[in-house]
């Protein structure tokens, strides 16, 4: 977590620094982030800012104090439903069905964003939410808020994807899902290469196109 309030953060020099320092720190592989076109300007700009990022984290004499990479990562989009300049298109696709509890594990732990509202979060909405003392009630709350929807739209959105990467048994078995976007900046991986950083795949789709 960055020191940047909510709807304050800027595509600034200082702030390109900072993400280029944190994914050296991290000497990640791969990097998720969201496009630079979004409704919220944190959303847009931390795309900005990932994208300059991923060609100055292997630049030496940039923020020479941490290492830079030897070699770039990936980096990948989260899915959006934006069609402006271009519709998100899905490279990699999920599947989150033996995981999906994990996830609503995660969500839980974000009370600012998911019981508070985030930003849009008022005394009305924390009214609807059940208490804090009840954990399952909350959990339960924030299955039917829209996440098990949106994951599972996202599976049928991209059943073909989900198909070439699990095979046709599992692949139209799959009932919640998230997909992501590679970007054309950093690494350019193969499929094979792909298959390596999403562990979750069972291999009889990577011979296909």
């Amino acid at each position: 977590m960055l020191p940047i309030h909510d709807g304050e953060l800027e595509p600034t020099l200082e702030n390109r620094r900072t993400i280029t320092r944190l994914i050296r720190d991290w000497k990640a592989e791969l990097v998720l982030c969201h496009r630079p076109w979004d409704y919220h300007p944190d959303h847009r700009y931390v795309g900005v800012l990932v994208q300059d990022a991923a060609y100055m984290v292997t630049v030496p004499n940039f923020c020479p104090e941490t290492p830079a990479l030897k070699q770039n990562p990936v980096f990948m989009y989260l899915s959006d439903r934006f069609q402006k300049p271009y519709p998100f298109h899905a490279d990699v696709v999920v599947a989150l069905d033996d995981v999906f509890d994990q996830k609503i594990d995660a969500l839980h732990e974000l009370e600012s964003q998911v019981y508070e509202g985030g930003t849009n979060g008022s005394e009305d909405f924390v009214k609807s939410v059940p208490p804090a003392s009840d954990a399952a009630a909350r959990k339960a709350w924030l299955r039917k808020s829209g996440w098990a929807t949106r994951n599972a739209g996202e599976a049928n959105r991209y059943r073909d994807e989900l198909v070439k990467w699990y095979g046709p048994e599992k692949g139209k078995a799959v009932k919640v899902a998230e997909a992501f976007e590679l970007c054309e900046y950093g690494g350019q991986p193969s499929r094979e290469e792909l298959a390596r950083l999403f562990p979750f795949f069972d291999g009889k789709g990577e011979s296909k196109p």
